[in-house]
């Protein structure tokens, strides 16, 4: 029996966490804004079946979260937001060069 494989993205705040869920697809299949508190976060985890990768930003919030899912979920991945923005800017760095070749 094969599990299904959803990603879920985070976009953490004091607050809030905003929460879009993906199947292996890349499909939306669920959008949820939960409050940043430990049980409120596992009950919407434990409410997803299936083989759960897991990611949001370095930030504040970042190791509290990670301890608080890497027990139940397959995967996390705390990604660097600086990282990211060099990695984008590289992209368009090769996009503008392929543009100036055509």
């Amino acid at each position: 029996m094969s599990r299904e494989v959803k990603y879920i993205g985070m976009d953490v705040h004091k607050e809030a966490i905003v929460i879009a869920v993906l199947n292996s697809s890349g499909q939306l299949v669920m959008e949820s804004i939960v409050e940043t508190k430990a049980s409120s976060l596992l009950q919407f985890i434990h409410g997803l079946q299936g083989e759960l990768h897991v990611t949001w930003e370095e930030g504040t919030w970042a190791a509290w979260l990670y301890d608080l899912l890497q027990p139940h979920v397959h995967q996390v991945l705390v990604c660097d937001p600086r990282r990211n923005a060099f990695i984008k800017g590289r992209q368009q760095e090769r996009q503008d060069r392929c543009a100036e070749a055509s």
